[in-house]
């Protein structure tokens, strides 16, 4: 049995969709915490305060696409280069408002990227992936 704290990181400029999806993520029960980034930018400076501290680190990230200034694509090329025993115990899934089929493809080929739900997800989507 794992004891240890599972925290999601939700990306996403979207107030409203941060508030919803929020709200769709406790109603899983599925994580302790819930870290809140509005950018890309914000979440890899969280990321990178806090790689040496596992108490402080997401074991999953949800992603939004399309954010101004860093997209969750651009995100992730920097995702990639964080090290493999974080990146492996921390998967992400994207986030779209339209499915995309160009979004599709490009997610479905991100080896990260474990899945692309449209938002607002599901709660019964969120814990099928976990």
């Amino acid at each position: 049995m794992q004891s240890k704290t599972k925290r999601v990181m939700l990306i996403d400029d979207n107030e409203i969709d941060l508030k919803i999806n929020a709200k769709l993520i406790s109603l899983t029960k599925l994580f302790e915490e819930i870290i809140i980034c509005q950018s890309g930018g914000e979440a890899l400076n969280y990321l990178n305060k806090h790689l040496q501290d596992q108490d402080k680190l997401p074991t999953f990230i949800l992603l939004d696409i399309q954010m101004p200034e860093m997209d969750g694509f651009e995100f992730l090329n920097y995702y990639k280069a964080f090290s493999k025993s974080f990146t492996d115990n921390c998967p992400v899934a994207m986030l779209s408002s339209t499915l995309d089929f160009g979004d599709i493809q490009r997610a479905e080929a991100n080896p990260y990227v474990i899945k692309l739900l449209k938002k607002p997800f599901s709660p019964k989507e969120l814990l099928a992936l976990l």
